[in-house]
């Protein structure tokens, strides 16, 4: 029994000691991992961006009635192709025809007096060119009757035309080529300049084999653009296809709300596939006219003290605070005058690295 029991705590003893061997294998520390670093170098980064554009009309206008009237008849509809000058609409307004002739009548009258006292002038003048048989007041009197009539017909031409005028409004003609778009009215429909006549243009007309693709550009992103670039853009009717226009004009200044420049482009679209009205999204090419220093992101901490790279000096770390460029993929632009070509960066930089930490090689 005796040696039973020292075998026992024999035995117990060295299980102890195992399990003490075993405990202080798992809790030993692990060595510090190497810390990557890199050699800077410059390049130039090619990015793009994507945004959100829209397709109009080249040109596009709302056609509205000048005078009140009635529709008294409608020539196109929805979808019909104009030419410019083509007569789109007749209107109706009888008060107009009966102005024009009473301009008319009152013109008539005039050029009839004017006829009078033209010829009165005319005997009285070949009179006088006898010595004593008119006087020259009775000469005065008649060029004067005569240059006073010849300003009331004057008066009465301009009228008359001006009636003219407003009765040629009463026929509405397309400004240009294009495509009829929307429409309003139908015959019979009141119309004019003012109340509920005017609240809808009677028709829209559109120029659709050239469209302009408008897009607001960010302002970080404005010094990229040059005029004629190419720039390539995509529609969701049309999701395989990729379309290409150039930049045609550029506004030259800030929206002051969206802080950003409007930028146009034409667009070709004699086979009609784009429609007007249409978002598009562009794609526009970021290409850096100068090299800057490209990074990987990791390279950067942002904190909330700064953005900084970890830089390496005698195989030491330093923080050197950078400012931020573009970002493409997994890289990034830097800007710092601290910051040299083949300078040693730390690949995966973080904030827990400070300034004269020794950097581990092994």
């Amino acid at each position: 029994m005796k040696n039973i029991t020292l075998l026992t705590s024999a035995t117990a003893l060295l299980l102890l000691l195992y399990g003490c061997g075993e405990e202080k294998k798992e809790t030993a520390p692990e060595p510090a991992p190497v810390t990557e670093t890199f050699e800077l170098q410059k390049e130039k980064l090619s990015s793009e961006v994507r945004l959100p554009a829209e397709l109009q009309g080249f040109k596009q206008t709302d056609l509205y009635a000048k005078v009140s009237s009635f529709v008294k008849e409608l020539k196109v509809d929805i979808g019909s192709q104009v030419k410019q000058g083509q007569l789109l609409i007749v209107l109706e307004a009888p008060e107009i025809s009966s102005q024009l002739a009473a301009a008319e009548s009152r013109l008539h009258s005039a050029e009839a007096v004017y006829m009078a006292t033209n010829s009165t002038y005319n005997r009285i003048l070949e009179t006088s060119k006898v010595e004593g048989t008119i006087s020259k007041n009775d000469l005065d009197v008649a060029l004067s009757r005569k240059s006073s009539d010849y300003a009331q017909l004057q008066a009465a031409k301009a009228a008359y035309k001006e009636i003219q005028v407003i009765q040629s409004y009463l026929q509405i003609r397309a400004p240009f080529d294009g495509v009829i778009s929307a429409r309003n009215i139908n015959a019979g429909a009141y119309v004019g300049p003012a109340g509920k006549g005017s609240e809808l243009p009677l028709l829209t007309i559109q120029d659709q084999q050239k469209l302009r693709l408008a897009v607001s550009v960010p302002e970080m992103y404005t010094g990229y653009l040059n005029m004629g670039d190419e720039i390539s853009f995509k529609v969701a009717p049309l999701p395989n296809k990729t379309f290409t226009a150039k930049i045609a004009r550029r506004s030259g200044a800030l929206d002051q709300k969206l802080r950003s420049e409007r930028i146009e482009m034409d667009v070709i679209n004699k086979d009609g596939k784009l429609l007007p009205g249409t978002v598009a999204e562009v794609i526009l090419p970021l290409n850096a006219k100068d090299s800057t220093f490209v990074v990987p992101k990791t390279a950067v901490v942002n904190s909330s003290e700064a953005i900084y790279v970890v830089t390496v000096q005698d195989n030491k770390l330093h923080r050197t605070n950078v400012v931020k460029g573009r970002e493409y993929g997994d890289k990034v632009e830097i800007y710092s005058d601290s910051l040299q070509v083949n300078q040693k960066l730390i690949k995966e930089a973080s904030e827990e690295m400070r300034n004269g930490d020794p950097i581990n090689k092994e």
